[in-house]
């Protein structure tokens, strides 16, 4: 047969086909599937509470098609430990934990070469324009701290991550422990905001700041990951002074110790009754860790080995 006839043929049979598809009776379930995505989007908004409260089972038994994922499978029904619904959709039960406060929160390392001794002065230098700016407000200030603290990990995961896919080499759990310090950080500001809105002129401040830290941190791990990591494990340093004396204001009374949001309880695995001295204290904790994780990277590479040859420590959060 020639590729003339082949095509003529070929087109016959596709027109039959879409013929009896489109005049078909009983549509497909992609089709059922289209037909109501759409048809919701044009809908009243108090209809479309109404489907997206009900549970699948009810919505298929009024007669309409329950609403599936996109994969066609609905998501897990989860349960916190005392059978209570899980509330949270950015984190999972089993992403919880408990915060180790026993860490040492004055640890400091000591500057000893020019490397150092210029980290350590960049954070110092970068210190004091923000507690002129905020003074006693620690909210703010801890907010602020949040979105910038949480730049380094998710710089420093996605660099390694694009260096073991050039090498085709493992990174030792590098990649992991960073991404998960930077989720942690972004945990941290999740919770308190919660317990306090940032205002319009904060917000920009955020932008601005968060901007050139990015750029600029990105930068520096691209020229020196040494360094990149010295820095961030100084300005956990500070993080953890910050909320240390986030803490003695709280013990003296200058800041009101209101109740500790749902968030944190669950997040920390914290008891029902804490307050925001409890969160303050394992956010604390977690700097710390933070702050050990990154001297301790630099430390690696300033002995002219890399990071995948020492296992990292993940696992903490």
């Amino acid at each position: 047969m020639s590729r003339i006839a082949t095509t003529k043929m070929s087109g016959l049979l596709l027109g039959r086909l879409n013929t009896r598809f489109v005049s078909s009776a009983k549509p497909s379930s992609l089709l059922e599937f289209r037909y109501f995505s759409t048809s919701d989007l044009g809908s009243g908004t108090g209809k479309k509470e109404e489907r997206a409260a009900q549970p699948p089972s009810t919505a298929a038994a009024g007669g309409e098609k329950a609403i599936v994922s996109y994969w066609g499978v609905d998501p897990p029904q989860l349960t916190k430990e005392d059978g209570s619904p899980w509330r949270w959709n950015c984190f999972r039960p089993w992403e919880t934990y408990k915060a180790d406060t026993s860490i040492d929160v004055k640890k400091h390392h000591e500057p000893v070469n020019f490397m150092d001794k210029f980290a350590y002065w960049t954070v110092q230098t970068l210190k004091y324009p923000t507690y002129m700016f905020f003074q006693r407000r620690h909210m703010c200030h801890a907010m602020l701290l949040e979105t910038v603290a949480a730049v380094p990990g998710m710089v420093g995961g996605m660099l390694l991550h694009f260096k073991s896919l050039r090498r085709f080499e493992h990174s030792g759990g590098w990649i992991k422990a960073l991404l998960e310090e930077a989720e942690n950080e972004r945990m941290h500001l999740m919770t308190f905001v919660e317990i306090s809105k940032p205002k319009w002129y904060e917000r920009a401040l955020v932008l601005a700041v968060q901007g050139v830290f990015f750029n600029a941190y990105f930068v520096a791990y691209l020229a020196s990951p040494k360094l990149a990591h010295r820095i961030t494990g100084y300005l956990e340093e500070e993080a953890v002074n910050s909320y240390t004396d986030f803490l003695h204001d709280l013990e003296n009374g200058n800041f009101e110790n209101v109740p500790a949001p749902a968030i944190a309880i669950d997040y920390w695995r914290l008891p029902p009754e804490s307050t925001l001295k409890d969160v303050v204290t394992v956010i604390r904790a977690d700097e710390a860790h933070h702050r050990d994780l990154n001297h301790f990277a630099s430390d690696i590479q300033c002995q002219g080995r890399e990071l995948k040859e020492y296992p990292a420590p993940i696992g903490y959060h």
